[in-house]
C-alpha cells in the first residue's frame, strides 16, 4: 500500500532520520518495507518526496474554468451538466462533455441537476 499522502511520506522519513530500521518503520505504520524505502530512495535522488510527474491526456478546461463551472452551478442549482457544457468553451476553444463538467462539479462536491418535469405535487 502506498504512502500516498505527503504527509505520511515526511512522517517515515522523521522516523528513518531518528534512527530506526525500515523494518520498524514499516510496522509501525503498517505498510511494506519497499513502501517505506521508495520515498528515502526518491529523497535522496530529487530531493523532495513529492510526486513525479505523470504521464497523461491533459485537461479540456483550465482551474479558473473550473471555479467558473462551479460558481455558475452555485448561483443556479438547477443548471443541467450539458447545459453548461454548451455555454463553456475549454482550451483552444473546443466544447467540452457535460461527463467532464459532472466530475469537475463532483470534484467539489456538487452534483449537476435538473428540474423536476412533472405534474405539481401538492
Amino acid at each position: 500500500m502506498p504512502l500516498s499522502p505527503e504527509v505520511h511520506r515526511h512522517r517515515a522519513l522523521g522516523l528513518l532520520q531518528a534512527g530506526l530500521p525500515i523494518s520498524e518503520v514499516s510496522l509501525r505504520m503498517n505498510v511494506n518495507r519497499t513502501t517505506i524505502f521508495r520515498p528515502g530512495q526518491r529523497l535522496h535522488e530529487t530531493d523532495t518526496v513529492s510526486d513525479r510527474p505523470r504521464s497523461g491526456r491533459p485537461r479540456c478546461t483550465t482551474q479558473r474554468q473550473d471555479r467558473n463551472l462551479v460558481r455558475n452551478h452555485m448561483n443556479n442549482r438547477f443548471l443541467s451538466a450539458s447545459a453548461s457544457s454548451r455555454q463553456t468553451r475549454g482550451r483552444n476553444n473546443q466544447r467540452i462533455r457535460a461527463n467532464s463538467v459532472r466530475r469537475r462539479l463532483s470534484a467539489s462536491g456538487l452534483r449537476a441537476r435538473r428540474p423536476y418535469i412533472g405534474p405539481i405535487l401538492t
